[in-house]
């Protein structure tokens, strides 16, 4: 056993460490949505049409997904700090761009360079806190890092909402800017360098095809709700090449000697467990984002600063249970923290199936917290069991692989919902729609009648207008429906997760006998 490096002493250098890695965590997480908000005022100051203004988040997603892949190797072959350094500075200048753009070509070339240089920061901040902290204090760490990674997401709507409102749209981007000084200059002065491996080899075969399938498959499911899925040629041709890309990458990558993708992660238990439940998170957390601002602002009709508040109450939620969770761990196995954060999320969902446009706020905000301390209950014991007996030299890999799957879920995720939304309204609408005939006899009281009357044109547009709104409604319990229900099939797979607690006794067990050799 190696002696521990500095930044693995608990004091001032780890906690500068553990301070950084959160803030390249939290620019790259907040990235991934505050932009959303500030598409409308962004489409009129660079003249972009709807299509054009939406490559703004496509371009960023795409080039972030492909450049997750080749983390480990880059890291191994280079250096973790000097990449984690020059992903940090180049994800802030790229920022800083973003916000001084003209049009919209500039805009969308700025947010590829965003994505490429983001896509390092979240597996690379999440290796440096698993190297810092032993594996008994790993909970902790995970707790602290995981804050990063999910409020985020779910803040970034709002503050993304505070300063395109408050301020302009630039801010938007503008805002990582001291964050990002911070990092850079924090990891110079405290983080240690990993040894590089110069004789690491480059597969530039199972990248390339891996990026050709995750690039194909990010635009597919990213452009596929507003183009028609497979009645569109374009997404047709994007499905059908990602899955000749995934194709090659797998052929090639289980026969030949240095493949791309280290396949010797899959072999442990418990990593094997963390992709499967990672992937259930992503898809879980973004997709009920998805849902939830929409709800809000278009069926209930809150205004977005308001409806933004009301969504940080799953980020309160979050974060108490990250508080709590890592001193939990010490007494309760990990799989059983994520099955009942899993199950009080899916209870969340269920109680969700039963809003309507006169839910109230305290409602929303009960159902948030509670939702929000569910994931937060999966979260860490997740990140935590993912790397408890993984081999130290596969865990940058490891963490680049779970990103990548945390990714590709939260878009396939999205794309369902919303198109599940899409379609699920339409047919509601047109069944309700068949009620609204003259042999309706409750459209013939005449209490009813006196208010909408479908002899004249208010009426029918009044008539029309409810429709509308209760298939939303309608819509909206079936996609949170659906989700609950891929929540519940999911939990009876904890079972692969294996037990923290002895491999912490073995841990210990290992470091004593190693103690007494030294001694």
């Amino acid at each position: 056993m190696t002696a521990p490096s500095p930044s693995a002493v608990p004091g001032l250098r780890r906690n500068m460490v553990t301070i950084c890695a959160m803030t390249a965590t939290i620019m790259q997480a907040l990235d991934t949505t505050i932009a959303n908000v500030a598409l409308p005022y962004m489409q009129g100051s660079l003249s972009a049409s709807q299509d054009q203004i939406n490559w703004v988040l496509t371009s960023y997603i795409v080039a972030a997904a492909i450049m997750t892949a080749p983390v480990g190797w880059i890291a191994n072959r280079y250096g973790r700090k000097r990449i984690f350094i020059i992903c940090s500075a180049g994800f802030t200048i790229a920022s800083v761009l973003c916000g001084l753009a003209q049009d919209i070509n500039q805009m969308v070339l700025f947010r590829l360079l965003q994505g490429v240089f983001g896509a390092a920061l979240v597996p690379l901040s999440q290796a440096v806190m698993l190297d810092s902290y032993a594996l008994h204090e790993r909970a902790k760490a995970m707790s602290i890092w995981g804050m990063g990674v999910m409020m985020g997401p779910i803040m970034g709507p709002s503050l993304g909402a505070w300063l395109t409102e408050t301020y302009s749209w630039h801010w938007v981007f503008f805002v990582n800017l001291p964050f990002g000084a911070f990092t850079v200059l924090g990891l110079a002065v405290f983080m240690d360098e990993t040894k590089q491996n110069l004789d690491l080899k480059f597969d530039w075969f199972g990248f390339s095809a891996l990026a050709l399938a995750i690039g194909s498959l990010q635009l597919a499911l990213d452009r596929g709700e507003q183009l028609g899925w497979l009645e569109s040629n374009e997404i047709m041709i994007e499905f059908i090449v990602a899955g000749i890309g995934f194709y090659f990458f797998l052929a090639h990558s289980l026969t030949t000697e240095r493949p791309f993708i280290q396949f010797a992660l899959f072999r442990d238990k418990n990593f094997l467990g963390g992709c499967v439940f990672m992937t259930v998170m992503g898809l879980v957390l973004y997709s009920t984002m998805a849902l939830s601002s929409p709800y809000l602002q278009n069926v209930i009709g809150y205004p977005i600063i308001t409806a933004g508040l009301l969504l940080a109450s799953r980020g309160f939620g979050t974060f108490v249970a990250m508080m709590l969770v890592g001193r939990l761990m010490r007494y309760i196995e990990a799989r059983t923290l994520i099955i009942s954060g899993l199950s009080l999320t899916a209870a969340s969902l269920f109680r969700m199936t039963g809003w309507t446009d006169m839910t109230q706020a305290p409602e929303i905000i009960v159902v948030s917290i509670f939702q929000g301390f569910g994931f937060g209950l999966v979260f860490v014991p997740l990140s935590t069991v993912s790397f408890m007996t993984l081999p130290g030299q596969l865990r940058t890999d490891g963490t680049s692989m779970l990103t990548l799957l945390r990714n590709v879920a939260s878009s396939a995720g999205i794309s369902i919902v919303i198109a599940q939304l899409t379609e699920g309204g339409r047919r509601i609408y047109a069944k309700l729609s068949e009620q609204i005939n003259p042999f309706n006899h409750a459209l013939q009281m005449p209490d009813v009648a006196s208010m909408m009357n479908l002899n004249t044109d208010a009426g029918r547009a009044m008539a029309d207008k409810m429709v509308a709104a209760q298939s939303q409604i309608i819509a909206f319990s079936h996609d949170y429906m659906l989700v609950m229900l891929f929540i519940l099939v999911s939990i009876p797979l904890a079972i692969m997760i294996g037990s923290t607690k002895a491999a912490l006794r073995q841990q210990t067990a290992a470091a004593s006998d190693h103690a007494a050799v030294m001694e």
